[in-house]
C-alpha cells in the first residue's frame, strides 16, 4: 500500500507540476532563478512568503549584522535592512557563497542568523549549530521557518513532496548530496520537539525560545515552487482566515513552524 501511495503521489506531482519546474532538477544551478520567478508570479505564494519574512524580521529586531543562509530564490532583504545574503551556490539573491558548516565570519561577529527552509537540508546539523554558536555573539538570535510534523503535514509531505520526510529517523544526519535534494523534512521537528532535551544538551550555546507551528493550507494550495497553484490568488484573504482557524489546532494541522533560538552567554 505504501509503495502504491507513493506511486500515486508521483503521478499527482507530474500532473500538477508547474510548467517552469516540470523538468527542472532542484539541484540545477538555474533552479533558484526559476523558483524566484514562480514566487513572484503567484500571489498566494507571495502572501505566504511575506508572512514568513515579516515573522523573521520581527524576531530579528535590531540585531546586526544579520546573515541569511540559503537565500536561494528569496527576497528577505526587502524586510531586513543591510541583510547579508548567502547560499551554497551563486543565486540571484546571493551576495556570499559559503558552506553553512564553515562560516567565513570572525568569532562573535554576527548579530543574527536566519533562514527559510534550510535546516532540514543540513547534513551535519549539530556541526552547523556549533559553528553558528562560534560566529553569533552572545544574546544573538537564530530565526527560521521550517517544515513541521503533524498528522496533516506528514500526509502531504510523504505523498506530494519530492524530499525525504522521516519523523522516525534515529539520527540527525543524512547522506550529503545536492543542495536541495539531500534532506529530511522532519528534521526541525525532531531537533526542537522530539529531541529538544538532547539538542539543548549537545548544543548548550543555544536556548529554544519560540516554536510557533502554523501555515497549514496556503502554501499547499499555492503549489509552492514546484506545482501549479490550486486556487486563484484572489482567494488569499479567505485562505488566510482558514489558516488562522486551523492554527487553533496547530498540533494537528501545521505544515511549517517559526523557530527562534537565543545564543546564550556561554562559550563555544
Amino acid at each position: 500500500m505504501a509503495t502504491s501511495a507513493r506511486g500515486v503521489g508521483g503521478v499527482l506531482r507530474q500532473v500538477l507540476a508547474h510548467p517552469l519546474a516540470r523538468s527542472l532538477d532542484p539541484d540545477d544551478p538555474a533552479a533558484p532563478g526559476v523558483h524566484r520567478r514562480i514566487i513572484q508570479e503567484k500571489a498566494l505564494l507571495r502572501d505566504v512568503y511575506e508572512e514568513w519574512y515579516a515573522a523573521l524580521a520581527s524576531q530579528i529586531g535590531s540585531a546586526a549584522p544579520v546573515l541569511e543562509i540559503g537565500s536561494g530564490a528569496g527576497y528577505l532583504a526587502d524586510y531586513v535592512p543591510k541583510l547579508i545574503t548567502s547560499d551554497v551556490r551563486a543565486t540571484p539573491a546571493t551576495q556570499v557563497v559559503l558552506d553553512a558548516h564553515h562560516l567565513p565570519f570572525r568569532t562573535g561577529s554576527v548579530g543574527a542568523l536566519t533562514m527559510t527552509n534550510v535546516v532540514h537540508h543540513l547534513s551535519d546539523v549539530e556541526g552547523f549549530f556549533t559553528e553558528a554558536a562560534r560566529a553569533v555573539k552572545p544574546g544573538g538570535v537564530f530565526a527560521a521557518v521550517e517544515p513541521w510534523v503533524t498528522p496533516w503535514s506528514s500526509l502531504v509531505y510523504r505523498r506530494l513532496h519530492h524530499e525525504p520526510f522521516d519523523p522516525a529517523a534515529t539520527r540527525w544526519t543524512f547522506p550529503a548530496g545536492g543542495p536541495l535534494s539531500a534532506a529530511n523534512g522532519a528534521l526541525p521537528w525532531i531537533l526542537f520537539v522530539r529531541d529538544r532535551e538532547r539538542f539543548e544538551r549537545v548544543c548548550p550555546q543555544w536556548r529554544v525560545e519560540v516554536v510557533r507551528p502554523g501555515w497549514p493550507l496556503r502554501y499547499l494550495l499555492s503549489g509552492g515552487v514546484s506545482m501549479r497553484s490550486l486556487t486563484p490568488g484572489a482567494a488569499r484573504g479567505l485562505l488566510r482566515w482558514l489558516d488562522r482557524t486551523l492554527e487553533q489546532r496547530a498540533d494537528q494541522w501545521a505544515m511549517f513552524a517559526l523557530v527562534v533560538l537565543r545564543r546564550t552567554g556561554g562559550g563555544v
